[in-house]
């Protein structure tokens, strides 16, 4: 199955595991670049520079296929440091880099003259084009229906994708509500040259959450996604469950909300502790639209085979 994507990235199946805060590890990233797609490692889950590189090397020594990393640059008033886990990737020999939020340009500079491919992550055409000027070479564009921020413009996948495929000269792969075969063939009709997937991705055997949050993503409908912080002009799509809920209540309710007031709900400890214990209230559960896709835990080799054989079949029975 090549694309433009697969030959960049050295990869069998136009299939990219999104990086994901406390989920992107070696488990999940390995296991998917074993089947045939390409893993991502998320820098900030680990809690250093250092940790990033004992975790680029665990591995490797779990797969010998390519595999990205993940860093997202967002404001901060107490920023990471940023280009000391970027040193890391370039030290580690890491040859792709999956972006997000802001984009410095002295980071594209610094790591394309590393020999490193850059995915960066979008939620509109303007920004890709933008990206696109800056030396990105992969645009992954982010429909409506996607897990995490999908950005104030609520344009769905449907129209988004091929929006994104006529304007860019850059390869395209489309992320949001994609989480089978179906999926990765109507974004490659759509003029995508791949797909990325999170949310379906949490719910395979590999990833390192619990159980009871595998369950609970198989048990939601299309409609069972909350979007936060959208009053706070930062919108977020997240499961539904009595965080989210009381989140959304509190930003609506009369007189309005400040991020004050729902600091205590949404901070990042309290999601990750619900991912490791199963406390499927115990924070925020990041997940996408596609939940609605999902009902079953296969491992990462089985979705994706599964993926790849679906999409065949159905771009063979449209050509009839």
């Amino acid at each position: 199955m090549k694309t433009r994507v697969t030959e960049m990235l050295g990869i069998r199946y136009p299939i990219v595991q999104g990086g994901m805060m406390w989920v992107g590890r070696a488990e999940l990233a390995s296991a998917v670049s074993n089947a045939g797609g390409l893993g991502i490692l998320t820098a900030l889950t680990q809690p250093t520079p250092d940790a990033l590189a004992l975790e680029i090397e665990r591995c490797r020594k779990m797969t010998d296929a390519p595999f990205g990393v993940n860093l997202t640059i967002l404001p901060s008033a107490t920023p990471p440091p940023y280009e000391a886990y970027l040193d890391v990737v370039i030290q580690s020999g890491v040859k792709i880099l999956e972006t997000a939020g802001n984009n410095p340009r002295e980071f594209i500079i610094k790591a394309k003259n590393a020999g490193i491919t850059i995915l960066h992550k979008c939620t509109a055409v303007r920004h890709a084009l933008s990206a696109e000027r800056n030396g990105v070479d992969i645009v992954s564009i982010d429909g409506f229906e996607c897990a995490g921020h999908p950005g104030e413009d609520d344009i769905g996948g449907l129209v988004l994708i091929p929006a994104a495929a006529r304007k860019l000269r850059i390869p395209v792969i489309a992320s949001g509500g994609i989480g089978d075969g179906r999926g990765l063939a109507a974004a490659l009709v759509l003029g995508a040259a791949g797909v990325n997937m999170g949310t379906r991705f949490c719910a395979t055997q590999e990833a390192p959450i619990h159980d009871n949050i595998k369950q609970m993503m198989v048990s939601k409908s299309e409609r069972d996604t909350n979007i936060i912080f959208r009053t706070l002009h930062n919108s977020g799509r997240v499961l539904k469950n009595a965080i989210s809920d009381e989140v959304v209540a509190t930003e609506y309710r009369p007189g309005g909300c400040e991020f004050g007031d729902i600091h205590h709900l949404v901070k990042g400890v309290r999601g990750r502790e619900a991912l490791e214990t199963g406390a499927v209230d115990g924070g925020l559960i990041w997940g996408g639209q596609v939940v609605g896709l999902i009902d079953d835990v296969p491992s990462c080799h089985e979705l994706i085979q599964r993926m790849v054989t679906e999409c065949r079949a159905r771009i063979a029975a449209s050509a009839v």
